[in-house]
């Protein structure tokens, strides 16, 4: 289970509060996404989803290609985080294996 740490960021997280730095939205599939991971995963998605509120200073992203230019993806261990950036909020948009990640 994750520590209460975790608990309270999961809950600002998918509330999208700021807490410093950028906004973080996530959308309802991420949030779907989001409650399927097991508890060891959803703490290290939660850390990555944090670092995200410093954008541009994260290390790590990258910018996706073809259809989804404009968008980044970020990895932790073998789970990718699809996000974009509008203004000052950065927007989750899907969270999953890398081995169905780039399905569609």
């Amino acid at each position: 289970m994750p520590d209460s740490r975790v608990k309270k960021l999961d809950v600002a997280v998918k509330m999208g509060y700021n807490m410093s730095g950028m906004n973080l939205r996530v959308t309802p599939e991420a949030a779907e996404d989001i409650e399927g991971l097991t508890p060891v995963i959803h703490t290290r998605v939660m850390w990555v989803l944090e670092r995200l509120r410093n954008w541009p200073s994260v290390s790590g992203a990258k910018p996706l290609r073809g259809p989804l230019a404009g968008h980044y993806r970020i990895r932790t261990g073998d789970y990718r985080v699809q996000f974009r950036i509008e203004r000052e909020t950065v927007i989750i948009e899907r969270i999953g294996h890398r081995s169905r990640f780039y399905e569609e």
